[in-house]
């Protein structure tokens, strides 16, 4: 499971060093955004804009244009279309790029490289705007959410990151919106202590046995037994329970784990 998160921050790495995004005919114009308009062989109509509060432009010959929410592509057929049933031009070919994005932003808190406010420029997905973010850091969660606001509403999706990077994972990395929210929490701990090499708390990993957590405590000392390991453990009534524990036991958030010293 270290292995398989390591290989999650790596890839986070590499779409973190990839060349800047570009504008792509799926992106949705908005408020703020930058854009340059020719028409092909009318070098008179070319127009820098920037889209209004309204969401619209004024172009020549044929004035407001709503782009907000519409992609380049539209756009594009929008102006050509209002150019040619005005018989201004007989067969227009319109080209939108957007110049300066400043409508769609996400946010991504919590436990990544560089949490902040974040422009979105194209269709962009969760492992983009986490790349954006620098990645994950170290203790940084499996599970991040994902605060969508709807009809007035906060919607709360948890994505699995260890998923998103295996075979199929890509049909489940969520893609994002203007005003979403992303955090990545603290992964969950356990704690060991008594005869083990290094005592502390440590980032539990998926499906983490007993075993497995005594070996990153560093193994037992020449003093410590397997018999009689014990965990403490609250209930769902936040009650501490002692409990007699196996090897192969699943370890679970906030365990505490005591490995007591031989008597022989």
């Amino acid at each position: 499971m270290i292995g398989m998160w390591r290989n999650v921050l790596m890839l986070c790495m590499v779409l973190m060093a990839a060349p800047a995004w570009s504008a792509d005919n799926d992106y949705r114009m908005g408020t703020g955004d930058v854009l340059r308009i020719t028409v092909y062989g009318q070098p008179d109509l070319t127009t820098e804009a920037r889209v209004g509060e309204s969401g619209s432009i004024t172009f020549p010959l044929i004035g407001d244009v709503k782009l907000a929410g519409s992609t380049p592509a539209q756009g594009e057929a929008d102006i050509a279309k209002r150019l040619k049933k005005g018989g201004f031009i007989l067969d227009p070919f319109v080209t939108v790029n957007v110049v300066q994005y400043r409508s769609q932003q996400v946010s991504v808190l919590g436990r990544v490289n560089r949490p902040g406010q974040f422009t979105l420029e194209k269709i962009s997905r969760l492992t983009d705007v986490l790349a954006l973010a620098g990645g994950v850091i170290s203790d940084g969660a499996d599970i991040v959410t994902l605060v969508r606001m709807k009809d007035g509403k906060a919607e709360y999706r948890e994505m699995d990151l260890i998923a998103l990077f295996q075979p199929g994972g890509e049909a489940i990395n969520e893609r994002v919106q203007d005003g979403d929210f992303i955090n990545v929490a603290r992964q969950p701990m356990f704690y060991i202590y008594g005869e083990v090499q290094r005592p502390g708390a440590f980032r539990l990993e998926r499906g983490m046995s007993v075993v497995q957590a005594l070996s990153v405590g560093g193994g037992l000392t020449s003093r410590g037994t397997q018999r009689g390991i014990k965990i403490l453990r609250r209930d769902g009534n936040g009650k501490q329970q002692k409990l007699d524990t196996q090897l192969d036991a699943l370890v679970q958030k906030d365990d505490v784990i005591y490995v007591k010293e031989s008597l022989f």
